[in-house]
């Protein structure tokens, strides 16, 4: 079985962590889904682009996931989840390609 793209598997922690949190009504553990993806990519960047690039890479995954939360009162809670996780699969795809 192949790895799962890094860009899918660091969007999928911001969409999923919320979603999670969300329907089970327990942030906690929302928040061990999003750190465990985020874990998970920033192996992938690291492996992928260099241990300098993959701690920018995973600031970004944390920037992402704070500004949701302001951006949400602006636009909604699940367009602002779509458009962080978009905005940070489409870095992770633009670095790793570089790389």
């Amino acid at each position: 079985m192949g790895r799962i793209p890094t860009p899918v598997v660091a969007a999928s922690g911001l969409v999923g962590g919320y979603g999670v949190a969300r329907w089970t009504k327990q942030r906690p553990l929302g928040g061990v889904a999003l750190a465990a993806a985020g874990a998970v990519a920033a192996r992938q960047w690291a492996r992928s682009a260099g241990a300098g690039k993959a701690a920018a890479l995973s600031g970004l995954y944390v920037a992402a996931f704070a500004g949701s939360h302001p951006l949400a009162k602006k636009v909604g809670a699940w367009p602002s989840v779509f458009a962080v996780a978009g905005g940070v699969a489409l870095a992770s795809w633009a670095v790793e390609r570089r790389a």
